[in-house]
């Protein structure tokens, strides 16, 4: 049971590999203590889901527009009916900047991640070796108990 409430061999296996890809149990809960787990070995957690991504790059390195809904209301001007386009600054770069100063890194968990083509995964999996300060766990589907691999191998 001690190995269980440590964390310590995701967290080793996170800083040797860069990038994980879980096997989660689906009634949940456990992603919750995992991250828990990660945060108190000195990683910022930020959960997002991998719908609505579009641009896995753009989406988190680079500032990328997005039009919010837009509610059924039209524009009484000759603009699209679409909505406005706001940009949004990078994700990773906003959270980098600010990281508190004892810590190991931005922890990016991502939920949903079955839906990432395998192009977006392996942009993933590179993710942490051009930034080392970027740890990135995907969610791959679900199992009987939590478990997790390098994301390279659950390309393959």
């Amino acid at each position: 049971m001690a190995l269980i409430t440590t964390g310590g061999k995701i967290s080793r296996d996170l800083e040797t590999h860069g990038a994980l890809g879980v096997y989660v149990p689906l009634e949940g809960g456990f992603e919750g203590r995992y991250r828990r787990r990660l945060r108190s070995r000195g990683y910022v957690s930020l959960m997002m889901s991998a719908r609505g991504m579009g641009d896995v790059s753009m989406y988190l390195t680079g500032v990328h527009g997005v039009r919010p809904p837009h509610l059924g209301k039209k524009s009484a001007t000759a603009d699209p009916a679409v909505g406005d386009r706001v940009f949004v600054p990078p994700i990773i770069d906003t959270q980098l900047t600010n990281l508190p100063p004892k810590s190991k890194g931005l922890l990016l968990w991502i939920v949903e991640g079955y839906i990432l083509a395998n192009t977006e995964l392996e942009y993933l999996v590179s993710l942490p070796k051009v930034n080392p300060m970027v740890k990135i766990v995907v969610e791959m589907g679900g199992d009987r108990v939590f478990r997790w691999q390098p994301l390279q191998s659950s390309l393959a």
